[in-house]
């Protein structure tokens, strides 16, 4: 008693103070469990989910087109990649122009035309020129190749992004882009130094540049199409692309592709190859609006990626790509299976 009174502790103090010092390191853990549990909030989520569910659908549609694309110019010859673009416009029109002709007032499809038709023009003007490039550079290089460069168009989307839609964004976003633009140089390199291996250096340059074109205009096509979704609608959208890309398509196929197609030896397997990649391609026009809406074309373009490691899969297994020795390195030669 005399003890508590002067101030001295009480016997069982010591006892219970000494647990404390054993586990004061337990405060030091908790940090990276809060951050474990942040990040587990923060990534496992619907919305997430739903994104990455959503992106890999558009990639599967773009293996897809990619795929018979490659299928057509190889094993049957058949070069007409504006055909094959016309087709996909005409079920873009049937479908989205029709449900805007039935509409009424100010989203009607005559008032539409009236107050913003010289945009559609461009708009259809780039994406239907996009397809062309895109589909006509599987003439001349490889469907990997294809698949690869088509990212260049992730930088000038995000450089649009920047000036139209006024995205910004950080250091780490301008190291990805450096990252992408020089596997691009490197990949443009290995297709000439293969091509000279192969006398083909020329048509593998044509080929390359032909996707970084198409890359570029699908960016304009994305930006606008970001605009135009969250600003307007998703049907408005569809519905212009398809009308006023039916015309720009149709004209331009009956100028400079009437003559392939004359010279298609028709059959059912050609004729399901056309209705597989007109499939894949509304598909694929179909869901981008939407994914866009949730998150933006720069989120999308980057979620797509994946879409190489399919078509590299497809290459491998399905187009059977080895790498025969030669006396100079090696090369890449596709080598059709069926």
């Amino acid at each position: 008693m005399e003890a508590a009174a002067d101030g001295a502790p009480p016997p069982g103090a010591a006892v219970a103070a000494a647990p404390a010092t054993e586990t004061s390191p337990a405060p030091a853990a908790a940090p990276p469990r809060r951050l474990l549990a942040l990040l587990r909030d923060k990534l496992c989520t619907w919305y997430i989910l739903k994104t990455i569910i959503l992106g890999q659908m558009l990639s599967l549609f773009i293996c897809g087109t990619a795929v018979t694309s490659q299928y057509l110019a190889e094993k049957y010859q058949v070069n007409t990649p504006m055909f094959q673009s016309f087709i996909n416009y005409s079920l873009l029109l049937l479908v989205y122009t029709t449900m805007l002709a039935f509409r009424t007032g100010s989203d009607s499809l005559w008032q539409i035309l009236k107050q913003r038709w010289w945009k559609y023009i461009i708009l259809g003007l780039a994406d239907v020129e996009a397809n062309y490039m895109i589909v006509k550079a599987y003439q001349y290089t490889t469907l990997t190749s294809v698949q690869l460069l088509d990212c260049f168009g992730i930088p000038v989307l995000m450089a649009l992004s920047w000036f139209i839609l006024r995205a910004r964004y950080r250091l780490i976003h301008f190291l990805a882009v450096a990252v992408c633009l020089l596997g691009v140089g490197t990949m443009v390199g290995a297709d000439i130094l293969a091509g000279r291996q192969n006398s083909e250096g020329s048509d593998v340059v044509i080929g390359d540049v032909l996707v970084l074109l198409g890359a570029s205009l699908y960016a304009i096509s994305n930006v606008s199409e970001e605009y135009i979704v969250k600003n307007l609608s998703r049907v408005e959208f569809l519905g212009m692309v398809g009308l006023f890309g039916t015309i720009i398509s149709g004209l331009q196929l009956a100028i400079v592709e009437h003559r392939e197609i004359t010279r298609i030896q028709w059959n059912w397997k050609i004729a399901l190859l056309f209705t597989v990649f007109a499939l894949c391609m509304f598909g694929l026009y179909s869901f981008m609006p939407v994914v866009i809406k949730v998150t933006s074309a720069t989120s999308v373009n980057l979620g797509i990626l994946t879409a190489d490691l399919y078509s590299l899969f497809f290459g491998l297994f399905l187009f059977y790509y080895n790498r025969p020795l030669s006396s100079r390195g090696q090369v890449f030669r596709p080598v059709l299976l069926l």
